[in-house]
């Protein structure tokens, strides 16, 4: 009941109560001259008469208003009869434009409506004036010069309409068709698709598979198979998380992308713009090198991956530092080379620019805005959440677990974790243009930006219908059987993931893996492509395990044959304790080379490897618990004072062998040990006088300045000033000091020390 309260009529109080459209005034008081005071009911046909043709028009609103809520009108019928997903095409010069109209009633019995182009990347963009009246429909795109305008006409049967798009002036055809929604159309082609997953699984041997597919707004699928944890088996979940390795890329490039909308950077501005102290060891690519090379891949620098791989001391700042001792490959945008490091330097930037760090960009620029709340960025955080994946691999012909990798420095290269229900958040924002639930991350440009190709790959045909990728920002961008296809793989110990998007066609999907370097992630992918695009069925997983079945073979062979490449009745030139010691690179880092035993191991980012002889002074990685070194041939070197002096190790085998120099003798920098060579030696008759200065000796000799001298191999020291000429220390037997011989080319002249 609703009370309705107007002015007093005839100066006293009334109450117009509406009840099952019932109507009474009601005068609320005593009688007049009447001494009882108990309220009566009395009406005036004065004031009845006076407000007659209100009431009769107030009721008259009220019935209308019911009957409008009861009974549909002819517009909501007609709105109704329009309503829902409409598909078709312009007629243009040259080949149709393909065009999609979704019609919404509204509760008045108007139309809303939307247009989507996709072969001018437009989506979703509200149309106006749209009106039906009978069997005419029309509406306008505002906002788009010459207001291109749409009218046409329904037929009999309500499923079609044809009529004419006009356009400053230009008149074409277009036709549009009644459809399913894409979202249903999209379930409906996947009917069955349960029943391939597992048996793809058995052919390849993955322990567990999760995938979650979307068409524009909706996910319409999203289902785990198989085992999480193959011991415990624990099955898969859409919210299992798995690591997805580099496809982190986009996430990256995606955050600069908001950053430039910002106008906080410029793709193409020098890096040096933004971190003056940038530096590449080709100091005029270090100059040129901008925002966009960092995230295309075409820095002129190979991978050079074992700079950062298992480095957990390392801080990105420190290995940014390094890009100015590596060597490149090419010049700058020469051509396309797959690099982690610059990708990491992309993270290091945002931090730069933001005061935070790229972990915390991510999270408030992408994670928090999509509500991906368990997405995080460690596998030991993986792990402390109830549904993970634990990673496995093939070894011998079995799939075993392995060690979890922690590459959080490299994070911004391709350290996040997800799951697939997660991540599907991530692929309709992509879709829509940086949009999600009216939320809008980044400009629809940006996004676009991002997926179209900026550096060739140079790759060739390898599967039919499939063009070579190129590279866009964060993203491999290629045609699938007259489709754009926009891709990013993940490969990280354990785990192989695929994020993919098919633009024009509105869909997207995220396939997560628990087994390492497993290409079913990609084969998976195109056997749901074309399900939803309707295209002529491809056995894409018999033809991708017949492949399997002939590389594994080969490798199993080629391994038999490893042996030729070594030089049989060779020998080591030094004793085994002569190659032992510590190695630097200013690229790479420390090296340590020790005895374990009867044998040598290497030791380099905390992956310690037995190493055998092979042939010379060349030994061969052995197996190990971390087989990240296992015949790698690492060949020492010896120096012309007959000092093993350096190690070179083919780290990135698209330049020459990694050097790493052998360190003298720590203790040679350690001013209490340094105290035992002070004193006064007669050198040919001279006296020269040693002295400490600081954690170094100095030598002086009369009448000359100060030599200073410098740490050497064998326990010498070299003079700083002229550095062919050493200083070997003689000793008894009681470790005293008793002499030095001065070692030059061509002679060795011996001083003895005077006593104290």
């Amino acid at each position: 009941m609703a009370d309705l309260r107007p002015q007093a009529l005839d100066g006293h109080p009334y109450k117009c109560s509406i009840n099952s459209g019932f109507f009474a005034f009601l005068r609320v008081g005593p009688a007049e001259g009447s001494d009882s005071k108990a309220p009566i009911i009395r009406l005036r046909e004065t004031t009845m008469n006076r407000y007659r043709l209100h009431l009769q028009h107030f009721i008259f609103l009220v019935i209308a208003s019911a009957m409008a809520a009861l009974l549909p009108s002819a517009a909501t019928a007609q709105a109704s009869k329009l309503a829902g997903h409409w598909e078709g095409s312009i007629q243009a010069p040259g080949s149709p434009i393909a065009i999609s109209v979704d019609f919404t009633a509204k509760p008045d019995g108007s139309l809303s409506a939307t247009i989507s182009i996709p072969l001018q990347g437009a989506r979703d963009l509200p149309l106006g004036s749209v009106v039906v009246n009978g069997a005419d429909v029309s509406f306008e795109l505002p906002g788009v010069p010459g207001t291109p305008a749409f009218k046409g006409k329904l037929d009999a049967g309500g499923d079609k309409i044809g009529g004419d798009l006009t356009q400053a002036g230009n008149t074409l055809k277009f036709a549009l068709e009644r459809k399913a929604s894409p979202a249903a159309a999209a379930r409906e082609a996947l009917a069955g698709f349960d029943q391939t997953v597992p048996d793809a699984m058995n052919k390849f041997d993955v322990p567990g598979m999760a995938i979650a597919i979307v068409k524009g707004k909706e996910v319409i699928y999203a289902k785990g198979f198989g085992y999480r944890d193959t011991e415990k088996q624990l099955p898969v979940t859409p919210d299992t998380l798995f690591a997805i390795g580099s496809s982190s890329k986009a996430f990256t490039t995606f955050v600069l992308g908001t950053l430039v909308d910002e106008g906080k950077i410029e793709w193409d501005k020098p890096l040096r713009n933004y971190v003056p102290w940038f530096r590449l060891q080709n100091e005029s690519m270090g100059e040129r090198l901008t925002p966009r090379d960092l995230v295309t891949h075409r820095s002129g620098l190979p991978r050079h991956d074992l700079v950062w791989y298992n480095n957990y001391g390392a801080t990105r700042k420190w290995l940014v530092e390094r890009l100015a001792y590596l060597e490149p490959s090419a010049d700058l945008r020469e051509k396309f080379q797959y690099n982690n490091l610059m990708f990491l330097t992309a993270g290091y930037l945002s931090e730069v620019i933001t005061g935070k760090t790229w972990e915390e960009n991510v999270r408030e620029r992408i994670l928090d805005p999509l509500g991906m709340a368990r997405t995080n960025f460690s596998v030991l955080d993986s792990q402390k959440d109830q549904d993970f994946a634990q990673p496995y691999r093939r070894k011998s012909g079995k799939t075993e677990k392995m060690p979890f990798r922690v590459i959080s420095n490299l994070g911004p290269a391709g350290s996040i974790n997800s799951s697939v229900n997660e991540m599907s958040k991530w692929l309709i924002m992509q879709l829509n243009g940086g949009q999600f639930e009216g939320k809008k991350l980044a400009n629809a440009a940006t996004v676009q930006d991002m997926h179209l190709a900026h550096m060739p790959t140079g790759g060739t045909p390898q599967l039919p219908g499939i063009s070579p990728a190129d590279y866009g920002m964060g993203w491999f961008t290629q045609s699938y059987r007259g489709h754009e296809l926009v891709e990013h793989g993940g490969n990280i110990d354990g785990f192989s993931a695929n994020v993919v998007l098919l633009p024009q066609d509105d869909i997207g999907m995220v396939i997560l893996t628990n087994l390492n370097g497993t290409s079913l992630r990609d084969l998976m992918a195109y056997v749901i492509a074309d399900r939803l695009l309707d295209l002529k069925s491809i056995d894409w997983i018999g033809q991708g395990a017949a492949r399997r079945a002939i590389a594994e073979a080969a490798t199993e062979e080629g391994q038999k044959k490893k042996e030729v490449t070594r030089v049989q009745g060779t020998r080591p030139s030094h004793r085994l304790d002569d190659y032992t010691g510590d190695y630097e690179n200013p690229g790479y880092g420390p090296l340590k080379v020790q005895l374990s035993g009867d044998r040598l191991q290497v030791t380099f980012n905390g992956i310690t490897t037995p190493v055998e002889h092979w042939h010379y002074d060349t030994f061969n990685g052995a197996k190990a618990a971390d087989p990240t070194f296992e015949d790698m041939k690492f060949g020492f070197l010896t120096d012309a004072s007959g000092f093993i002096s350096a190690v070179a190790v083919p780290f990135e085998p698209s330049v020459r062998d990694i050097v790493f120099t052998k360190k003298p003798d720590a203790r040679l920098y350690d001013a209490e040990y340094l105290k035992r060579f002070v004193g006064t030696y007669d050198l040919v008759g001279q006296p020269v006088a040693l002295a400490l200065k600081g954690n170094a000796l100095t030598a002086a000799l009369p009448g000359q300045p100060a030599l200073d001298l410098s740490p050497a191999l064998g326990g010498d020291f070299a003079l700083k000033q002229i550095r062919v000429v050493t200083i070997h220390f003689l000793a008894d037997e009681s470790g005293e000091i008793t002499g030095f011989e001065f070692r030059q080319p061509g002679t060795v002249l011996t001083a003895k020390r005077r006593k104290q």
